[in-house]
């Protein structure tokens, strides 16, 4: 079949129009049938079947596999079936049909998704119902360790998890490869009637870990989903200082980030210590948003008493962390609000650490206004 040939139907079969297919391959005769049922996509290797799965077109999809005899188990190069793009994009007829026909409900594509994972991306319950009274598997996991329960907490829809703990109600109990809960994932995002949800009806642990020894009140605070981080506290004795691996707490996680209004949450609500240090280098808060170039981060810092003068375990003023991440603007606020370049402790100035332009101006202006 020409280039051109094939274009023109890959055109028609996204844009749904039946007839003109009809057309063209009457036209071209047997070979340009055959030449349909085979054709890829050379940059994904996608099928005419795939394209209206992906785009719903129910008919054209029965034309394909009734008319053309196209295998409803064909795959691309990411091994793709037609189900997993009918599910991923919530056309409920098209799954329908395509399990009718015999498409398998858990086949795999790359990464280990299946079709039930890919709907769990959207928030279709008719989709993800359709795929459960087929047999889907939802404790089936993927190669990061994701179930279809988890997927669901990162998209938060409640009505879908409900169903899935109805259908499976083990399947709360899952993690990823990195320890992480669907707790955490529903924290982070800040979905937070999942969040209760979840509190309510499964039983995880209070600062559950992942491999980092990230909880999900950190999860909340340093995404700056401060609801969240109430009902953690509230329902679940969420720790407002627990450390991770690192001995980072959630106040320098949320500097790390810049979450100005959690930094004012934790200490001004909490009365979490705005000095408190990370346990493994010392650093405290006004260090890592120095390092991350967080300049209003640090103005909000000083304001709930952040010392400016403080050294971590290097003897390293935030002046110093700035100068590190080559951030200029952050370099600046610290000079404005009082903080001088020095020695640490191996006598390194913070104007040595500089290696961009910018930082290198910032530092050297702020050693002349010294002088």
């Amino acid at each position: 079949m020409e280039e051109r040939c094939f274009k023109q139907l890959l055109r028609l079969t996204q844009e749904g129009r039946l007839a003109p297919v009809l057309e063209l391959l009457s036209a071209g005769g047997s070979e340009a049938v055959t030449a349909a049922r085979s054709i890829r996509s050379a940059r994904c290797g996608d099928s005419l079947l795939h394209y209206a799965a992906r785009h719903g077109h129910l008919d054209i999809v029965q034309f394909l596999i009734e008319q053309l005899g196209m295998d409803v188990e064909v795959y691309n190069n990411d091994y793709k079936r037609p189900l997993h793009e009918a599910a991923s994009m919530s056309h409920t007829e098209c799954v329908q049909y395509l399990l009718q026909v015999g498409a398998k409900v858990d086949s795999l594509k790359k990464a280990d998704w299946t079709p039930l994972m890919m709907a769990c991306t959207r928030r279709n319950l008719e989709v993800i119902q359709e795929l459960l009274s087929h047999g889907a598997d939802p404790t089936l996991s993927n190669k990061d360790g994701w179930n279809s329960f988890h997927i669901a907490c990162r998209e938060g829809d409640p009505l879908v998890l409900k169903h899935l703990l109805f259908v499976a109600p083990e399947v709360w109990k899952t993690k990823g490869k990195t320890q992480r809960t669907p707790l955490h994932t529903a924290a982070m995002h800040g979905r937070e009637d999942v969040v209760e949800m979840l509190l309510e009806r499964c039983g995880y642990s209070a600062d559950s870990r992942d491999s980092c020894g990230v909880t999900p009140f950190m999860d909340a605070v340093r995404n700056g989903h401060i609801s969240v981080a109430r009902l953690l506290l509230e329902k679940h004795q969420a720790s407002p200082t627990a450390a991770d691996v690192l001995g980072a707490q959630p106040v320098h996680q949320a500097a790390v980030t810049g979450q100005d209004e959690a930094l004012r949450f934790l200490v001004k609500e909490l009365y979490v210590d705005v000095n408190q240090r990370a346990t493994d280098v010392e650093l405290t808060a006004l260090h890592y948003a120095a390092k991350e170039g967080h300049a209003s981060t640090i103005k909000a810092l000083l304001e709930l008493g952040a010392d400016l003068h403080v050294r971590d375990k290097k003897g390293r003023t935030a002046l110093h962390m700035a100068s590190i991440g080559q951030h200029a603007e952050a370099a600046n606020t610290l000079l404005l609000l009082g903080l001088r370049d020095s020695e640490d402790a191996s006598g390194t100035t913070a104007r040595q650490l500089a290696r961009k332009q910018d930082v290198v101006r910032v530092l050297e202006c702020g050693q002349q206004g010294t002088a």
